[in-house]
């Protein structure tokens, strides 16, 4: 039986929502139209929000988020398990697939195993919780500067070295940017023997409502082949653990609620 969800609550976190789409102040018209509610109705909403502390009044009619936003990120940040939240996902995927399976954030430049599951076979790719993988050549890295800002990606490549692994490895930063392109406009990354040979691994991001990406999903191994062979297969299934970890990160949004 589905628990009965409150309207208003949710309203209000439609609210909170348009300023993770990228708004930075809020009017009430702009509430109204957005939530499609009238503007005694926003402006309800808007000054109990600010009540709690979750926005503040910036000028006349004028809102921004509150402060305490910035302690809870800060506590989501350091207490939030997320890998703890993807292992039993990840778990599954390596079920679903008979390849093993990993999960990723990426820090200081590199894209950094934070989960991972293994099938029922030997493996022969030795990843650890904390390995820390070349951005430029590998499908997790290419995924992470995929879903950055032409600054970002170009500071990125400023500073990095691009170290020729093996004969599929890309060095020019012209094709690799042109790759990036494609990977974010496809969805999905590979890596087809780039950093190691006969190394391969398929990868799908994890996203926010607003497409901001918050983790990565791939299967990997030692048999090039199977990347070629099975490749709808493996994506549908790394497509269907993404949504599950974004609807558990996320909620499914897909229910009105009633006060």
């Amino acid at each position: 039986m589905t628990s009965q969800l409150n309207g208003s609550v949710l309203k209000a976190f439609k609210i909170l929502d348009l300023f993770a789409a990228g708004k930075i102040e809020l009017t009430a018209q702009e509430t109204a139209d957005a939530l499609g509610i009238n503007m005694i109705t926003a402006h309800r909403f808007l000054h109990t929000l600010v009540h709690a502390g979750a926005l503040r009044v910036t000028s006349r009619g004028v809102f921004r988020l509150g402060y305490m936003f910035a302690d809870l990120g800060q506590r989501v940040m350091r207490d939030g398990n997320l890998a703890g939240l993807l292992q039993p996902i990840l778990d599954q995927l390596a079920r679903d697939t008979g390849e093993a399976c990993m999960a990723t954030e990426f820090d200081h430049d590199m894209a950094v195993c934070i989960a991972k599951a293994l099938p029922d076979r030997p493996l022969y790719v030795d990843i650890r919780i904390g390995s820390k993988l070349d951005a430029f050549c590998t499908a997790h890295g290419k995924l992470w500067l995929a879903h950055m800002s032409s600054a970002d990606q170009d500071r990125y490549f400023a500073k990095a070295e691009l170290t020729r692994m093996t004969d599929h490895t890309l060095t020019n930063v012209n094709a690799l940017k042109t790759e990036l392109h494609h990977i974010r406009e496809q969805g999905y990354a590979t890596n087809n023997g780039e950093r190691e040979n006969d190394i391969y691994a398929i990868a799908v991001p994890i996203l926010t409502r607003h497409g901001n990406m918050v983790s990565a999903f791939s299967v990997f191994g030692a048999s090039p082949a199977t990347l070629q062979t099975h490749r709808d297969r493996l994506l549908e299934s790394l497509k269907t653990a993404a949504t599950t970890a974004q609807n558990s990160l996320y909620g499914t949004d897909n229910a009105d609620g009633t006060d």
